[in-house]
């Protein structure tokens, strides 16, 4: 056991500059200018980036306001008897509700429960477990659909959120169990 503990240390060092170097060989056998394609791949980001101001401004002025409201309190409430049935904590609902909406706002959700309760405590743990099982689905949408004006975007919501309720419900299965 010991030793394959020592290979995965030892991988997760050497993957990434071995993946850089594979890459820079590739370039340099195919005769592709990397700094040139690097240069306007920025350029190309950049632009993208202006473009997607706008729909990033308008996502996170709708997530305070939903904060602010009072309305992510009432959610909480209402959903209570369902979280109950799967044995998550009524404390780390704010966090499975804020996540699909937005990275820093769970982010900062996740933070107050582990200052709160401890991040070796249940909720401290189910928390981050749903932070990393789960995706910013309402933000992708938001963000990146608007930046290359795709309007409809047919079953890509649904989808999310089916992928983010498994993730959620997965975690706090699994979460209760092992704690």
């Amino acid at each position: 056991m010991e030793y394959f503990k020592l290979t995965l240390d030892w991988a997760s060092i050497a993957v990434i500059p071995l993946i850089l170097l594979l890459f820079l060989s590739m370039a340099y056998f195919k005769k592709v200018k990397v700094y040139e394609q690097f240069v306007e791949g920025a350029k190309e980001g950049f632009q993208v980036g202006v473009k997607i101001i706008p729909y990033l401004v308008a996502m996170l002025v709708a997530i305070a306001m939903f904060r602010a409201s009072g309305a992510l309190d009432i959610l909480t409430y209402i959903l209570k008897p369902f979280t109950d049935l799967i044995g998550m904590p009524t404390e780390v609902l704010p966090m499975a509700l804020m996540r699909p909406l937005s990275g820093s706002g769970s982010l900062g959700v996740m933070t107050e429960l582990m200052k709160t309760h401890g991040a070796d405590s249940l909720i401290g743990f189910m928390s981050s477990t749903m932070f990393g099982s789960t995706e910013t689905t309402f933000y992708v949408i938001a963000v990146y659909f608007g930046a290359v004006n795709i309007q409809k975007t047919r079953y890509a919501l649904p989808a999310g959120l089916i992928a983010d309720a498994a993730g959620l419900i997965a975690a706090t299965l699994i979460c209760t169990a092992i704690f």
